[in-house]
């Protein structure tokens, strides 16, 4: 059943013997689902890697030594340590709303193999916030953590970054129609590819210059899960162009790399703030070309060309951060006397 662009989506029944069992009529949206997990019979294929990359990403943020963090923290210089708390309350915020928000587009994707994607992703989100209370909490003063955690609230360059994605959040809350979840996707899609970009670029780097290793660890970790959430919502968005080719009009192309090109607008305004030139090895042409770089790499991926035509390619002085976030190149924990690493996964390069 073909699904009008304004036509109010519904909610898919938890229970129906009704159901379509022919894998062939399955449907990414607007499908009659029985909602049984069968994993042997999947109407989209690249679910089983995606299944098995997510699973074999499993971690838990307490088992990464911050001991040298908590001796580093209070000697960063005052840029460094500045940036450091607020990328922090805005990683936090954005992975405590994916959290919220994954089980509303949940409720719409009838092809219950996709569902499960979504509801690891879900756990991975909580994860990755627990991991940002784990740092807040052992490298911060008890008495700075709620500044910290909540400086979202009080510094309108972190309100405006979370106002652009929570805000269409809520529109799709409020209309529930499909344009509605195609943008709630691309948001989804912009807020993985590029909006965590300046911030584990920025851990990274404190990483190269020798401080705060622990926490460029966690980041790792964080951003190779990730890499698999950005892969998930490009194939749900890439099944619906196939499927549902009239939700891709013209007008609704345009919105979409409006969006992507205010999302890159708004990381490469947030890195100038936050990291400007004043954080050493790091300077705001470097993050400009860089997330410029991404715009590219996301809109591409989505069969749509090129973003930004003058960038050409990967900067070359910004080689080093896909070797950064490789979590598998991770040396053994001298004190622990083994990898902090549950399982060597596929390596998942960072090209969509």
């Amino acid at each position: 059943m073909t699904v009008q662009p304004t036509e109010r989506l519904r909610s898919k029944p938890l229970f129906n013997p009704d159901g379509d069992t022919d894998v062939r009529d399955r449907r990414m949206i607007g499908g009659n689902t029985t909602n049984l997990n069968d994993f042997n019979n999947l109407r989209y294929p690249w679910v089983s890697s995606w299944y098995r990359q997510a699973m074999n990403n499993f971690w838990i943020p307490e088992e990464i030594n911050l001991s040298q963090d908590v001796k580093d923290y209070p000697n960063l210089p005052p840029a460094e340590r500045r940036a450091y708390d607020k990328i922090l309350s805005f990683l936090v915020f954005l992975d405590s709303l994916q959290t919220a928000n994954l089980p509303n587009v949940s409720e719409y994707i009838t092809a219950n193999e996709v569902n499960l994607c979504l509801h690891i992703q879900t756990f991975q989100e909580c994860v990755h916030s627990q991991s940002y209370s784990y740092m807040i909490d052992t490298i911060c003063d008890p008495a700075e953590r709620n500044d910290v955690l909540y400086q979202w609230r009080t510094d309108e360059h972190l309100l405006a970054r979370n106002t652009f994605i929570g805000e269409r959040y809520n529109e799709f809350q409020e209309r529930r129609d499909a344009r509605g979840l195609v943008k709630v996707l691309m948001a989804n899609f912009i807020l993985e590819g590029v909006y965590f970009y300046s911030g584990f670029m920025f851990f990274y780097n404190l990483a190269r210059m020798g401080r705060m290793p622990g926490s460029a660890q966690e980041i790792r970790y964080i951003n190779r899960d990730e890499n698999t959430h950005l892969w998930l919502f490009r194939s749900i968005i890439l099944e619906l162009q196939r499927e549902e080719p009239q939700l891709f009009d013209d007008a609704m192309v345009a919105e979409l790399r409006a969006m992507l090109e205010e999302g890159v607008r708004q990381e490469i305004a947030w890195g100038h703030y936050v990291i400007g030139d004043e954080v050493e090895g790091l300077n705001r042409q470097m993050v400009s070309d860089y997330i410029r770089y991404l715009g590219n790499l996301r809109w591409s991926s989505l069969g749509y060309g090129t973003l930004y035509p003058d960038v050409t390619g990967e900067p070359a002085d910004m080689a080093w951060v896909s070797q950064y976030s490789n979590a598998n190149m991770v040396k053994t924990d001298f004190f622990e006397a083994r990898s902090t690493a549950y399982a060597k996964s596929t390596a998942l390069v960072d090209d969509l």
